[in-house]
Parts: structure tokens; sequence; C-alpha cells
């Protein structure tokens, strides 16, 4: 009865099988989205797409620098840190490249050296009978006092660096404030009318044509005066993101509901590139930060053109406004009345504000 019914069963699975293959084979296939595309249809949507000025600049104000090959960049096949052009940057970098690589080969050199002259100095065939000494109190001191003092030595600069990365940023500093979006950025600057710049990632074809380097191009740039401390208040509307610019050996997160605090200052003019340095979900490679470093002159005629407001300036024209009201109200003067006069036969004429009668 058992093979019987197995054998039903056999007969009803290959009766409909081709019957199910030919159902299948008359669905429509599934659509194939090209990743690019999705891509654009992803950006499309964002809010950042509708909120971008696109190149609505007034070219005789702002033309966006060209980046220079090798500066505020990565450089193929280099093993050192990016050039600095900041102040903790450079300060970061002589840390590195004279006291750290220095000691960290002299240490290493040292401690191998001791070990092959161990190795051949106490070996057995020079040591037949092997030394029965339990300690020695000058090499203990010796290897204990010398690390304390490489220490030291590394530890001065590096603390100084530390507290110099978080001073507070001077009363008169420009103040921007960074917030960290899925996947943009968007550059806030509250003392010149708190106008907001959103900053999306170029494409391969839009960086090439511009000069740029892939992925690390935006569309609009974050931009501030060269040589001056720029007080940067960094948080983020979503996730935790990260805001770093290597070349400027700045990194600081964003944190959403937390405002962070840092001082950015660049010392030379140019395009410098980063990317958001912290897991932020499925487009955090496509989120690149691009900061234009310009003259002051050069920032004030960018602040015009994004319709905002220089610093200083409309209080200034507040001011002049307020002594032109004044010098008006000073220069106006009220005409005295006319006082009837007589001719020589003792007839008075008429004032000029009489009616005249016939």
């Amino acid at each position: 009865m058992t093979h019987f019914l197995k054998a039903w069963i056999l007969a009803i699975g290959l009766i409909l099988t081709p019957t199910a293959l030919s159902a299948q084979e008359a669905l429509p296939a599934a659509p194939v989205v090209d990743p690019a595309a999705a891509s654009a249809v992803e950006s499309a949507d964002a809010p950042a797409a509708a909120e971008a000025p696109a190149s609505g600049l007034d070219p005789a104000l702002y033309t966006p620098m060209k980046p220079t090959p090798g500066i505020g960049m990565p450089v193929d096949g280099n093993i050192d840190f990016q050039q600095q052009f900041s102040p903790t940057g450079e300060t970061a970098h002589w840390i590195n490249s004279a006291i750290l690589v220095p000691m960290m080969v002299g240490v290493s050199l040292v401690v191998l050296g001791l070990l092959f002259w161990v190795v051949v100095r106490f070996r057995r065939g020079a040591n037949p009978e092997p030394s029965k000494t339990t300690h020695n109190t000058f090499i203990e001191i010796i290897w204990t006092v010398i690390p304390v003092l490489i220490l030291v030595v590394i530890a001065v600069p590096s603390i100084s660096l530390l507290a110099r990365q978080f001073e507070p940023a001077p009363e008169d500093a420009l103040t921007v404030k960074v917030t960290g979006y899925q996947w943009y950025w968007g550059y806030s600057y509250p003392d010149n009318g708190d106008f907001e710049i959103i900053s999306n990632m170029l494409s391969e074809e839009e960086a090439a044509a511009r000069g740029e380097p892939h992925q690390l191009a935006a569309d609009n740039r974050m931009v501030i005066p060269v040589g001056k401390p720029v007080k940067l208040l960094i948080t983020a509307a979503d996730v935790i993101h990260s805001f770093a610019i290597p070349s400027a050996w700045f990194k600081l997160d964003a944190v959403p509901g937390r405002i962070n605090e840092k001082v950015l200052q660049i010392d030379r003019e140019g395009v410098y590139y980063g990317q958001c340095s912290e897991l932020c979900g499925a487009r955090h490679g496509f989120m690149p930060i691009t900061v234009e470093v310009l003259s002051q002159e050069k920032f004030d005629n960018w602040v015009r053109a994004n319709g905002g407001t220089v610093k200083g300036e409309a209080a200034m024209n507040e001011v002049s406004a307020e002594g032109r009201g004044a010098e008006e109200e000073t220069s106006t003067v009220v005409a005295p009345e006319m006082v009837p006069a007589s001719d020589s036969t003792g007839a008075t004429a008429p004032s000029a504000s009489a009616p005249v009668t016939q």
C-alpha cells in the first residue's frame, strides 16, 4: 500500500511539473536596476537636491577655485601623512617625524641589538656553567629610568598638542555650523545672515570636468577665510557622522542632539578634501567634504553671492543710516512767517500767506 501511494505521488508530480515550468516562463522577467540609475534616483529624492543652490552664483563675485594637485588631497604611493596646512597639523606632523619615528626606530634597534648580544654572549657553548645571578640592581634601575625619560620626552609635546586642539575659539572668530545628513553635509553661516549651503558629491564626469578628484569633489563647498580661526559647531540630523579634513589635522564626530565645537584654521588658500569618517549607512562613502579657503575679500564676495551679509557690514550700514537721518533732521530749517511790509504811502502790503482779494 505504501509503495502504491508513493507511485501515485510521483506520477502526479511528473504531470504537474511541466505546467508549473510553463507558468513560470510566462511570468514577466524581473526588471534589472542599474546601480548608477538607482543612485541618481536616490539622490534626486533626497531633500538636499531641491535645496542645493546649483551654480547660479554671480561669477563677478565668486568663481570656484581649482584645486592644486597633491595639496589637500591624498597622493598615490604616499606612506606619510598628508602635507599639513594648519598650526596643529604642522605640530602633529613634526611630532611624528622628528620624535615618534626616530624613537621607535631607535628603541627597536636597541632591543634587537640586546637580543642578539644575549643570544651570542650567553649561549651554551660560551657558558658551560650557567650563571646563578637572580637580579642586578643597576640594570633594573637603568631599564626603569630610561623608558620613563623617553615617555616624558614624548608626553610633553603630545599633551601640549592635545590641549591646543581643544582651545576655545576667540570671540571674533567666524562661526560655521556643520550638520551631517544621510548622506550629505550642510553648512550654515549664522554670522553672515544664517544662510545654509547644501553639499552633495559630484558624479565622476562632473568631477573630471572641474578637474577635481572623484568621490572627493562636492557641488557646493564650505568656504572660510585664510589664516583665521573658524569656530565649527558640528552636529548631525539623523545618525552619527564624523567631519574630517586630514590635511588640516581636523576630525570631530557629528552626534545627533549634541553640538561639538572645535577650531579650524588653514593658513594657505586652496581646496582641501575630506570625508565622513564614521560608518553612517548605505551611502557613507559618498558624502565627501570640500573646503575652499579664500582671502577675506574673496570670502566676503562669496557671502554676498549667496545672499548673505558680511559680518560687521550690516552694523556699519545701520550706523551710517542713523547718521544720515540725524543730518537730515539738523539741516531741515523752518522758514519764518513773512512780516507785513508797508509801502511809502503807508499802505500795508498783503503777506505771502494772506489771500489776495481783487
